[in-house]
Formats: C-alpha cells, structure tokens, sequence
C-alpha cells in the first residue's frame, strides 16, 4: 500500500533508529553505492543503491517500517519520490545519514583496507591533473594549461551525459577490482 502524497520523507535521528533496529521493527535501506557500503555500513542495514533502486523490491517487508539513508542525507531526500512509493507502512529518513550516525557513536561496519570511492577517486585524480597542468603551465610551457582545459572539459561531458571516463578507467586499477564482482 503506497504512501500517502507527502514529497518529503520523515526524518529520525540515530539514536531512535537505534532502539528501532535493537528491536527488529525496522529495515535499514542503505541507498549508497556499493564500493561506499563496502568501506563503511551500519550493521544490520542492507544495500539497495539508488542506482539501481526499484521500489517494488521490498513486498515481504510492508508490516516493518522502512529507513533510508545515505552519507549525509543528501541523495535520501532527493530520491524521496522512490523511497515513499515502497510500500512500507511507515517510511523515515536517518537524520544525517551514516556521517550523524557515527557523530553519534554508534557502530559501524568499517573495512579500511576498502578503496575510497570511485567519485571520490575521480575528484582527486581530477583535482590533481588539473593543479599539475596549471603548475606545469607556469614553470614550464604555457601549451601545458591544455591538460587542465581536457579535465576540465572532460568533467562537464561527465555532467551533461552522466557517463565518466576517469571513473570507468579507474575502476578498472588494481585496488578496485574487488569492488567489480
């Protein structure tokens, strides 16, 4: 049975959540990507990414009331019209996300030796590229201000066709491979 009309979800904030979970009345949708959930969950939280998020994946569970969260809350509350038409009776959103849930003390699954993620990857190797093409630029050959204009031009085609180069190249790198099963 689909929510009412309402286009924002109800938030809760850690602590509740967590006597929520300690007494089973909850299900805990994590909506973060996977190499995220690999590095870092809340114990007990399951992962459906938003990527590939279909609302008619939780049938068995409409009686328990439906949390969903993110890093920050963020892509939570922008994908609201998803989460609300699942069909749980109840549906909230964690207050902050995984970052207020740790703020707050409380246990998570950590996997250190987890890649960062692919995004945050790609932030860095473009961040690099660019300062390196603007340093080269200047201590070296003007021509090298052409590197930062190709990352620069690269990230606004990632923008327009949401499809990224870098990310595709890098996760392909060694360190990333466990992420690709």
């Amino acid at each position: 049975m689909p929510q009412d009309n309402r286009t924002e979800l109800r938030k809760i904030d850690s602590k509740t959540l967590k006597d929520w979970l300690d007494t089973d009345k909850v299900v805990l949708i994590d909506i973060r990507e996977p190499s995220e959930y690999t590095r870092e969950h809340i114990p007990g939280s399951r992962l459906v990414p938003l990527s590939v998020f279909d609302p008619s994946d939780f049938p068995r569970e409409h009686e328990k009331i439906g949390v969903f969260h993110c890093g920050s809350g963020v892509r939570t509350a922008e994908a609201a019209s998803k989460i609300l038409s699942t069909g749980f009776k109840e549906v909230y959103q964690l207050d902050g996300g995984l970052g207020a849930w740790k703020k707050s003390g409380l246990p998570v699954n950590m996997n250190r030796s987890a890649p960062i993620s692919i995004m945050r990857q790609v932030q860095i190797t473009a961040g690099s590229l660019v300062v390196l093409g603007v340093a080269l630029a200047f201590y070296v050959s003007p021509w090298f201000m052409a590197l930062s204009a190709f990352v620069g031009a690269g990230l606004v085609f990632a923008g327009i066709s949401g499809t990224c180069a870098m990310a595709s190249f890098l996760a392909y790198m060694p360190w990333n491979k466990q992420l690709k099963s």
